[in-house]
């Protein structure tokens, strides 16, 4: 029987959990017990919710004693559910003190969820009263921003506050009055130091950096964290990419694993930062980054290049432009491959890589096809004004539209000023500045103004088309069955 019981006991504790179970009799009650939580509202057979719900039990156990993490089971608890506007699974937002704060927007991993709360919870800049108070807040897996101020009422530790609260979203802050923390860290009055993650130690470049002023603002103390945060080649992770995103960024993949194999996340690592440091000596203008080829394969597959190509890194570059870039040739031990390569790139003699379907052979029909590789010579035509349906082959409104684009290009088939064309948006790149979201997405290029297209936003019926390109076109247009009615008008 005590066996029975015992086998009992550890079969519930099995199954503890340190996400927080609300319903609607305690929800209102228990939430205000928390300055921050975050509550996901789901439903048991929702298939987001099961992949969220492992990494959501994990950031909850990694977080204990800093932020809480709780859930909502919609199916039961409707009510609490419609008093939040849940209207879809998993929502997810964030309380504090008993009060919606919005939406949490963030990762949905246990790094995201766990760097997030870490930033939220508390105060912007956490205070640091002695060396094991410091020791511990800069051995976190992300950078530390700390600011070393001898008098808390100084107008310096006031615009450390001001850049902390500000810019807390993505980064980490504290601050010390301690004489002795000063002493030891080499500052005399006031001072910034930038620590580095210590998982990301190398031998190119300083483990912390140290700013000192005569005078600090929260715009300049922003800017230096800013411009050193991430050295020479941060960890890119669903957390901090759109920070690393919108500048020329060159990205190695491979299995990055800084938990389970920090070792070999850093050998690679290091490889790449002996070549980036070269260059970035020489004045070179290019960002660098590591990242797991599995969490963005679908970028990887974007390059055309292959995640599941071994254990050595594959390696690509997109420019703030969008023009893209991929490394052909092995990564090899030495770095010698990745030197060739950005040598080939900043030499300007890299060839651009496009994502695009072979060039048909036959294009005479009434709608041009177009793929990467032929946009240009006919889109770009600066002589002509081209009508651009960017689809799908799987979008149901873009089947409906076809028999009548086809249409559309057979009435204009005899004006040899406009283009009906077509791209699969889905198997080619879309070039700079067509922007696709959805499908079809239709564009007008007019001619002599090819970087200046206008989105179509009309009907699109035949008729509907007619009368925007005769409003629209640079030149009278020329329908097919306007030029019989003509010819037989003359006999």
């Amino acid at each position: 029987m005590l066996r029975l019981i015992f086998v009992a006991a550890l079969a519930g504790l099995s199954w503890a959990s340190d996400v927080i179970d609300y319903t609607d009799d305690d929800f209102e009650n228990k939430i205000g017990d928390h300055g921050i939580i975050l509550v996901e509202f789901f439903a048991p057979w929702c298939g987001h919710c099961k992949r969220l719900a492992p990494e959501y039990e994990a950031a909850a156990t990694r977080l204990k004693g800093t932020a809480s993490l709780a859930k909502v089971d919609c199916t039961s608890n409707s009510n609490t559910c419609s008093k939040y506007g849940v209207s879809g699974y998993p929502t997810l937002k964030i309380f504090r003190d008993g009060e919606d704060s919005g939406p949490y927007d963030g990762p949905r991993t246990a790094d995201g969820i766990v760097s997030f709360l870490k930033k939220q919870a508390g105060p912007a800049s956490v205070e640091l009263k002695t060396d094991a108070d410091l020791q511990k807040y800069i051995k976190d897996q992300d950078g530390s921003v700390i600011g070393f101020f001898a008098d808390d009422q100084s107008s310096a530790q006031a615009e450390f506050l001001k850049a902390a609260n500000t810019l807390r979203d993505n980064y980490r802050f504290a601050h010390t009055n301690s004489e002795d923390l000063l002493q030891n860290n080499g500052i005399e009055g006031e001072g910034v130091i930038l620590f580095r993650p210590q998982r990301l130690f190398n031998k190119f470049e300083d483990s912390s950096v140290l700013f000192l002023e005569d005078k600090y603002t929260s715009t300049k103390i922003k800017k230096f964290i800013q411009d050193n945060i991430f050295g020479i080649c941060p960890h890119m992770t669903d957390d901090n990419k759109d920070q690393l995103r919108g500048k020329d960024l060159l990205v190695a993949y491979y299995d990055v694993d800084y938990e389970k194999n920090p070792k070999g996340s850093n050998y690679w690592r290091n490889r790449v930062m002996k070549v980036a440091k070269s260059f970035l000596d020489q004045g070179k203008k290019l960002t660098f980054a590591v990242a797991n080829k599995n969490m963005f394969s679908h970028e990887v597959s974007e390059f055309g290049l292959d995640s599941s190509a071994g254990e050595v890194p594959v390696v690509s570059i997109r420019t703030a432009k969008g023009d893209k870039y991929a490394m052909t040739e092995e990564f090899t031990r030495d770095g010698a491959a990745l030197q060739r390569f950005l040598e080939s790139y900043f030499d300007g003699t890299l060839k651009k890589y496009l994502k695009s379907e072979p060039i048909p052979e036959d294009n005479d029909g009434p709608v041009k096809v177009l793929v990467a590789e032929n946009f240009d010579s006919i889109v770009n035509d600066d002589s002509k004004d081209v009508l651009i349906e960017f689809y799908a082959p799987w979008c149901g409104h873009c089947k409906s539209l076809e028999p009548k684009y086809i249409e559309l290009g057979e009435k204009l088939a005899d004006d040899p000023n406009v283009v009906i064309a077509k791209m699969d948006a889905t198997a080619n790149d879309v070039p700079t500045p067509y922007e696709v979201s959805g499908f079809p997405t239709i564009y007008f290029s007019p001619a002599g103004r090819k970087m200046s297209p206008k989105k179509y936003e009309g009907g699109r019926e035949v008729s509907d088309f007619l009368a925007y390109l005769k409003r629209e076109a640079t030149n009278p247009l020329v329908v097919q069955e306007e030029a019989k009615k003509k010819k037989k008008s003359e006999l």
